[in-house]
């Protein structure tokens, strides 16, 4: 099976501006996205699709295969798109250029219901959602079926509880992999009532039964959209790569989050 990363970089953003470039321990947080990606070993081959030359300037800096595409996208999906129109794969992973902290079973977790189930269209992953996550309209939540397809994504809290059973909420991570089929398909779709709505390009898929099926993950992720997020980032990779024996032992393994039952803050690194 052909699997090709594609890591879409729109230059402009609205909260953290030119954030693709934004360095993080020296480097433009885009190559800390790309090494992670090339060294998780799941992907045949991996590449940047952007809508700036200076995205595509700091790529060939250092030596990060990169595309220029339409400025016209209007989200990261149509710009895997637009490279799948040109490089044939089995399947499209589309990583966000603003999860230097990307990991292999991030990765895995994508691809592998491809190899599973041979219906599979798109798939996204999921991960508990700590309480400060449950209201925050920036944190999307998950609703899933008993046989992992996604029901609903949204920025309210879902599911309600009612009786207050404590049910477990998930938290959308933005990492998605896809069939040329589905790509075909969202691309040819006008943008649907809930997709504009929630403003989740995702929603599309569902409105048009189009599946998309959904892996937990417990591998904590930092996806950068404020300048505390940066700092976040930069902090941790500060202790992974301090010289001391008890740095080197707590950074060998990606944090994970807890379960509720465990009694410990499910809450990503701390910036300090």
């Amino acid at each position: 099976m052909i699997v090709l990363g594609v890591i879409p970089a729109r230059l402009q953003s609205s909260r953290l501006p030119r954030k693709v470039l934004r360095e993080i321990a020296g480097r433009p947080m885009l190559c800390h996205v790309y090494e992670r990606a090339v060294k998780s070993g799941v992907l045949g081959d991996v590449l940047v699709a952007t809508d700036a030359d200076d995205v595509v300037a700091a790529c060939r800096s250092f030596g990060i295969p990169a595309v220029l595409t339409s400025k016209d996208h209007p989200s990261g999906t149509d710009r895997v798109w637009e490279i799948a129109q040109t490089r044939a794969a089995d399947v499209y992973v589309g990583i966000q250029a603003d999860e230097p902290l990307l990991t292999a079973g991030h990765l895995q977790g994508l691809v592998a219901p491809f190899r599973d189930r041979r219906d599979t269209q798109v798939t996204t992953l999921k991960i508990r959602a700590t309480a400060d996550e449950i209201d925050n309209p920036n944190a999307v939540k998950v609703v899933c079926a008993g046989d992992g397809r996604a029901l609903y994504f949204s920025r309210h809290s879902l599911p309600y509880d009612r009786d207050g059973r404590g049910v477990a909420r998930f938290k959308h991570i933005g990492l998605y992999a896809y069939s040329r089929k589905a790509l075909e398909s969202f691309h040819g779709l006008p943008p649907s009532p809930l997709e504009l709505t929630e403003r989740l390009e995702q929603l599309r898929f569902l409105e048009h039964g189009i599946p998309i099926f959904v892996t937990e993950t417990d591998e904590l992720t930092i996806g950068v959209d404020t300048e505390e997020d940066l700092s976040a980032v930069e902090a941790y990779l500060a202790r992974r790569h301090a010289g001391s024996a008890a740095s080197r032992s707590s950074a060998s393994s990606w944090p994970r989050r807890p379960s509720p039952a465990s009694g410990h803050s499910a809450s990503p690194p701390s910036p300090s």
